[in-house]
């Protein structure tokens, strides 16, 4: 078990229906520190470099669509294990599958729309961490 830092994205879905205290509590009870945190509203340019691994799919240009409809809040979480335990709090992509008492099974509207984002690695974690953050903004 090791002490990790993972992103989290609040997506314009929960933004907009003022939701983001509601998954922050389920964060944080989970067990995981809310470290760094802010609201933004991205550019085009900025989601399609943050999702430049999915340029190559059918999804790419909805979803940097999607991302940029509204504010989005960006987190650095950090925990034991923290991109796992994130992972799992997050669920499965599509709500419907997603397990009980999960973010997305709670609040998501639909497979685009569900709510939240988190690294799948410690690795990118740390290279989405520092596309929004400087080690500045990160207090632990």
């Amino acid at each position: 078990m090791t002490l990790q830092r993972t992103l989290s994205i609040l997506k314009p879905d929960a933004t907009r229906r003022n939701i983001t205290g509601k998954i922050n509590a389920k964060i944080e009870e989970a067990g995981l520190n809310i470290i760094a945190q802010k609201r933004l509203q991205l550019s085009l340019p900025q989601a399609q470099a943050f999702y430049a691994v999915h340029a190559e799919r059918s999804f790419f240009g909805e979803l940097c669509q999607f991302m940029i409809s509204g504010p989005v809040v960006v987190q650095v979480l950090e925990g034991t294990d923290a991109v796992t335990k994130y992972r799992d709090i997050m669920g499965a992509t599509n709500p419907a599958n997603a397990k009980e008492g999960s973010i997305r099974r709670e609040f998501a509207e639909s497979i685009e729309a569900n709510s939240v984002h988190g690294s799948d690695s410690a690795e990118n974690a740390a290279v989405e961490i520092s596309f929004f953050f400087s080690q500045l903004e990160i207090v632990a």
